[in-house]
């Protein structure tokens, strides 16, 4: 039986090979691997600028219990908070926007 390292590393191995081969073919460019989770992809900017993408592949194993061991990571659960955390921001951009426009209002109205 394979330990957790070794299966979590070829997991890793078969992404990482699935979105090279799946860039390479679909925009004709090679990733270049910069380390074993990640890889660079070359690509120009609006005004021919070279820059990088970076894509970096892991498999989380989760947080630790205090017991020696993980509880698993959850991605679902992860994508929950990281959406209620982006409505959050946008609430509280248009909330700032209300009271920077309402004080604007009010310097107004004393100013005529």
């Amino acid at each position: 039986m394979a330990n957790k390292a070794s299966l979590e590393n070829g997991l890793r191995n078969t992404y990482l090979s699935f979105i090279a081969n799946a860039i390479s073919q679909e925009m004709e460019i090679d990733a270049l691997p910069v380390s074993a989770s990640e890889m660079a992809i070359p690509c120009l900017d609006d005004e021919g600028n070279e820059k990088f993408v970076l894509i970096k592949v892991s498999v989380p194993r989760g947080t630790r219990n205090g017991q020696g061991g993980y509880d698993p990571y959850d991605g679902y659960a992860a994508s929950e908070a990281y959406k209620l955390e982006q409505e959050s921001k946008v609430q509280e951009k248009a909330v700032k926007k209300a009271m920077k426009e309402a004080e604007k209002g009010k310097k107004k109205t004393k100013g005529e």
